[in-house]
Parts: structure tokens; sequence; C-alpha cells
């Protein structure tokens, strides 16, 4: 089976490559019609990768082959952080057009990656309705649910019937997001139920659509958070979800692709925080742009770390008396930073999941204390043994044991309540990044294994 599977994919493979040989080829040798027949028989995503795949010179080209609608499906599937350097080189009145052809909601996710000029001029030069219908969204907050809604939905009247609802959709599905759900409002533009296609179509012609609709609505508000959304389409697998006002106005919705966006980034960012970056990185970004990112981070741990040798030189007198103690500072620094980090990403990932509830995290804090104290003592015992074997010393053997024991246990202790502390104060958890936790490990740990070595100097001499 999995032989025949390689060869179909292979045959695929091959036939692709033919297919982009004959665009690139057509292209080459502007053949405009040859090169709209090849190029719009692929898929738009594969449209897009040969799109991002020419030199400047070939993508205008390109921009006199495609109308601004066909041109319009390219840049949507394109990376947001990209599409801006295109509507840049382009002629601006075929920028402001494409635009115009493409769902609202995607139009404004390429407006927040541009300059406020870059924005006000593509607006003047808009079609009225579309650059209205812009504007309404981009007044709403970064990463809500208004920022991400579009406003191109199927809303029917509960008093309609279902041939009344069909005409309305045969004429306004062409410029539909999405045409799987009907939202029904009542006379005064509140939502009230939902319909799906299906129950339409295969309903009486003289139905009202009252009597179709289902009355159980689950909605958002339009100051929602995205992330908060996601989860929500993970958990009940809609869509599409209607966006509501505080009245329960339907103002638009929100669909299954524009979530797959919003995971996508909130996972570049949790990502980008938990490596100590402030802002997400694009591979795009220059040098100093890269280095701006980081920056704020690291000079915060550069005096954290001036702190921790701060306080190994308060310990001065007992390494100068047992040297050998330094040996093992990065072992015992290192281990805590490492356990507390897995603890991290745990906590982490559970609540960014809305795996815990209040039951929830204090049942993973009494897990991670369990887990700490068994990942610590094992490391203690089998490190205490190879000290013991290593310098002859049965109290160095101890102390680094018992040193590490607790300090693991504590690192995995700080690693899962830092993020359910920063959750609780409502502070985005991935902010307790790896670097950070790292750092405050490695203040606990050489706090203990000092203490313990000082407590203990009379036996190690």
């Amino acid at each position: 089976m999995e032989e025949i599977q390689n060869k179909y994919e292979e045959k695929y493979e091959e036939q692709f490559k033919a297919h982009w040989d004959k665009v690139y080829q057509a292209l080459n040798q502007e053949q405009t019609d040859e090169f709209r027949e090849e190029f719009l028989d692929m898929h738009p995503y594969d449209q897009s990768l040969f799109f991002i795949d020419q030199s400047k010179e070939k993508r205008m080209r390109i921009y006199t082959y495609l109308s601004p609608d066909e041109l319009a499906e390219i840049m949507i599937n394109i990376d947001l952080e990209n599409t801006p350097a295109y509507f840049t080189e382009m002629n601006p009145r075929l920028g402001a057009m494409i635009l115009s052809e493409m769902p609202a909601d995607d139009a404004v996710d390429i407006f927040n990656e541009m300059d406020k000029e870059e924005v006000v001029s593509f607006l003047t030069m808009m079609d009225k309705e579309s650059a209205d219908e812009i504007k309404h969204l981009l007044h709403y907050e970064e990463k809500t649910a208004g920022s991400i809604m579009t406003t191109e939905f199927v809303a029917v009247y509960k008093t309609q019937t279902t041939v009344e609802a069909m005409k309305q959709l045969k004429k306004e599905a062409p410029d539909a997001e999405t045409i799987y759900y009907l939202y029904v409002l009542d006379d005064d533009k509140r939502i009230v139920g939902v319909l799906s296609l299906r129950d339409l179509i295969i309903a009486e012609d003289d139905m009202k659509i009252e009597d179709l609709m289902s009355e159980k609505i689950v909605a958002v508000s339009v100051a929602k958070n995205q992330e908060e959304i996601a989860q929500m389409f993970r958990d009940y697998d809609f869509l599409a979800l209607p966006v509501v006002d505080f009245q329960n106005h339907l103002l638009g919705i929100i669909t299954v692709d524009d979530i797959l966006d919003v995971m996508e980034e909130e996972a570049s960012e949790d990502f980008s925080k938990l490596a100590g970056i402030t802002e997400t990185e694009h591979p795009n970004d220059s040098a100093v742009a890269a280095a701006k990112k980081r920056l704020p981070w690291l000079i915060i741990l550069l005096f954290l770390g001036i702190f921790t040798a701060s306080l190994i030189g308060q310990f001065e007198e007992t390494l100068n008396q047992v040297a050998v103690l330094a040996i093992f500072i990065p072992l015992i620094a290192g281990m805590a930073g490492n356990t507390g980090t897995q603890a991290l990403a745990v906590a982490i990932r559970g609540l960014s999941n809305g795996d815990y509830e209040n039951e929830g995290k204090i049942r993973l804090i009494m897990r991670e204390a369990t887990t700490g104290l068994i990942t610590g003592t094992v490391c203690g015992i089998v490190i205490a043994v190879v000290i013991f074997f290593w310098k002859d010393d049965i109290f160095l053997g101890f102390i680094v044991g018992v040193s590490i024991m607790a300090s693991l246990i504590v690192a995995t202790l700080a690693g899962s309540l830092v993020p359910i502390i920063m959750d609780r104060l409502k502070i985005d958890p991935a902010v307790a990044s790896g670097p950070f936790i790292t750092t405050i490990n490695d203040i606990i740990s050489i706090l203990i294994y000092f203490g313990m070595a000082t407590t203990f100097m009379d036996y190690l001499m």
C-alpha cells in the first residue's frame, strides 16, 4: 500500500513540475493567453508560490496579464508580512483595485502590516463601498473578533419563506465568505437563529424561516480576544461564528480559514516569547530590526546575570576554602534551568489550550511538585554516587546531590507556578520565557547549593 502511495505522489509531483514549467515558459516568452490558461488552472496557493518565486521584472509582467480579482486571490494566499512589499512595487491604482476585490477582513489584515500613509493612500483610491467597509473594520482593536471578522455573509429574516430566502441566497452568494450557514434576524436586526444550507434546500417552499431555524446560537462579542475564539473553533468544530454587539445585533462572521491564520499567528508569537523575543521576527527583517526585538529581554537577562554573579561573590569565602565546589555550579544551574523550562512548556501549552481550570491548575501544581521530587531524588542519588567514586568524598556527593534534588523540586514548581500566576493577573503566560525562568532558577539553585555548602563547611574541610 505504501509503495502504491509513493508512486502516486511521484506521479503527481512530475505532473505538477511539468505544469509549472509550462507556466514559466509562457511567462518568459510573453505568451499572454498561454500563460493565463496554464496559470489559472493552478490552485490559488500554487499560484501564490509561483508568483513569489519570480523576479520583480516578471512579477510586473504578471500584473498586466491578470485581472484585479485574479491577483486578489494570489495576494490572499501570501504570508501577510510579505504582502505589503508587492503592493508597494505595483501601480497604486492596480493595488487599490486588488484590495477592493478582496474580502474586507483580508484587506484589513494587509493594511495592518502597512504604514498609515500607505493605508490612507489606498483607501482614497478604492471604490467608496469597499473603502467604507474596510474603514469600519479598521476601527476595531487589533486581535479582537471585530478585527478578524468579515461583513460578507448572508442573513435572512425569520418572517421570510424558504423561497424568498433561496432567492436572496442566490443573489448574495457570489460575494459571501461562506453560505453554509444563514443567520436569521428579527425586525430589529438582532440575531435570533441560524439555518444550515442543507435545511434550507430540503425544506418546503412555503415554510417560514422561523419554523426551520435553530435557536441554539453560539455568538461572540465584537471585543472578544481572537485567542479565545480560536479555542472555541477547536472545541466545537465550527465552520463560522457570528459576531455581535452588546445588543445582539449581527455585525459580521468569523470563518475557519481566518482562525487558522490566528492559530499560526498566536503560535509564532508564543514561540517568540518563549525564546525571549518581544515581537515575532519575520524572515525579511534586517539585522538591526532583529536586534531591536531581541535586545529588551537580553538586557533584562544581562542584569539578572550580574545579580547571579554577585550572589556567587557573596560565597567567595566558601569557594576559597573548598575550591572544588566551583566545578558543580554549571551542573546544578543547568539542571534547574532545564527542569524549569520543561515544566514551563507544559504549563503554557495547557493554559493556551484551556485545559486547566481552577481545579486543573491545582492538579497541575501537585503533579509537577511530585514530578520534581521524583526526578530530583533520582538525579541527586546518581550524582552523589558519581562524585563519591570520582572525588572520593561522601560529604561533597551528599551536598551536591541534595542541592540538585532541592533545586529540581523548586525549579519544577516555579516553571508551573509562574505561568499560572501570570494568567491569573491577565498577563500572557508566554512572557515567562525560557531564558527568564532559566535565569530565575539559576539564582535559586545557587542559593540552595552554596547555602548547603556553607552549612556543612566543617564536613567538607
